[in-house]
């Protein structure tokens, strides 16, 4: 009788972890893809100046966004290879360089993790008269 007991305890709690009631443990985001800067145009302009910058490079996302100094702008993608930024005349009032960046977005993952993170490319300088 006592045997019988321990097979049926046994076999209800296989029973319960099979049906989902363990644990899951969360996976971490992965790394996204990493964006490449190859060429600024134009590679300079005049302080005060507002211009539309073509970034050009590889591994673009369709949410990618062009940094300028730091600062995310209004962002077109034009392909996996090309992006245009509107640049504002207020965003380059000082002579001098300055970074120009891109940034892939992170993927979100599912209810136990995983995704990708957000990845920013190499900064290539961009130049204000």
């Amino acid at each position: 009788m006592k045997t019988q007991q321990i097979i049926a305890l046994a076999g209800l709690l296989a029973i319960g972890l099979g049906c989902g009631y363990s644990n899951h443990t969360t996976m971490p985001a992965q790394p996204g893809t990493m964006p490449a800067i190859t060429q600024l145009s134009p590679n300079s302009t005049n302080k005060g100046a507002a211009f539309t910058l073509t970034v050009n490079g590889s591994n673009f996302a369709s949410g990618a966004a062009v940094n300028f100094n730091g600062a995310a702008q209004a962002t077109t993608h034009v392909t996996a290879n090309q992006l245009t930024a509107a640049i504002s005349g207020s965003a380059d009032m000082n002579s001098g360089t300055v970074p120009v960046t891109v940034t892939n977005p992170g993927t979100p993952g599912g209810q136990y993790g995983g995704g990708t993170l957000p990845e920013t490319s190499a900064p290539m300088n961009f130049t204000i008269n």
